[in-house]
């Protein structure tokens, strides 16, 4: 990498919003005394790679609780498009100077900062010309639900705001980038070991509870704890299983 390279600045976008109609203001709803939200930004915050974390809410009345809660922290944020998310990640991307995104949803509370790392460094120590547009471990699920990672350039995200017509793709954000292999460099990363059978993502009653139990289990011993623990819990607690195996993930533009 060269050192050009190295001052490139690598912002992760956390997508919030209070509007959640299977578990309404599930965001402020608190593990181990924090809420949620606030355990997403403390583990984005363990990255050795990101420089910034950006909070990107909505403009509507019921994101306010959203920007005081930012500003009680003193996290950075930006309020944008209710439905056009694509364009508030594109301004928030613009507004903080980034050259890298990290796109994170605010509804992954066991989000992990080593993983994240782990990717950032495979992006980055590809050469300019043949790196990806797009990567991340989503496009083949091998990875637990809720470790969801997008890397992606500003450039690439810029492209896709101009180009994006479509409503699920200016809805989803990226679709339009890994719908298009044509136009960008997709490249997937891959666990080891297929995991994807795991959620450990938050949208109903049931996956926060299964959450609740992994902190209650984790999070004095380590508050850090990466996904390894939880795999170990798993092991140790086979029941957990149980909890939220029968949730049905949301299809898009539901």
């Amino acid at each position: 990498m060269s050192s050009e390279e190295k001052n490139l600045k690598v912002v992760a976008i956390v997508q919030a919003r209070t509007g959640s109609t299977r578990l309404p203001e599930k965001i402020f709803k608190e593990l181990s005394g924090k809420p949620m939200l606030w355990h997403v930004v403390n583990r984005l915050s363990q990255s050795g790679l990101i420089n910034q974390i950006v909070i990107a809410t909505t403009v509507l009345s019921e994101a306010d609780k959203v920007q005081q809660f930012s500003e009680y922290n003193n996290y950075s944020f930006y309020r944008g498009s209710s439905d056009d998310v694509l364009s508030r990640y594109y301004e928030a991307s613009k507004y903080y100077h980034a050259d890298i995104v990290v796109r994170i949803t605010a509804d992954c509370p066991v989000i992990d900062p080593a993983l994240i790392d782990t990717m950032l460094k495979r992006y980055l120590a590809q050469e300019k010309s043949t790196r990806p547009d797009y990567f991340s471990n989503v496009l083949e699920r091998t990875f637990p639900r809720g470790l969801d990672t997008e890397i992606f350039s500003y450039d690439t995200l810029a492209r896709a705001h101009r180009e994006a017509i479509l409503q699920p793709e200016r809805e989803h954000v990226t679709p339009y980038i890994y719908n298009h292999p044509d136009k960008f460099i997709i490249k997937n990363f891959s666990s080891e070991k297929d995991l994807s059978f795991h959620r450990w993502t938050v949208d109903t009653p049931e996956d926060f509870l299964l959450i609740e139990k992994i902190y209650s289990s984790l999070y004095k011993k380590n508050p850090l704890f990466l996904f390894d623990d939880i795999l170990r819990l798993f092991e140790e607690k086979p029941d957990l299983f149980e909890i939220n195996q029968n949730v049905q993930q949301k299809k898009s533009g539901e």
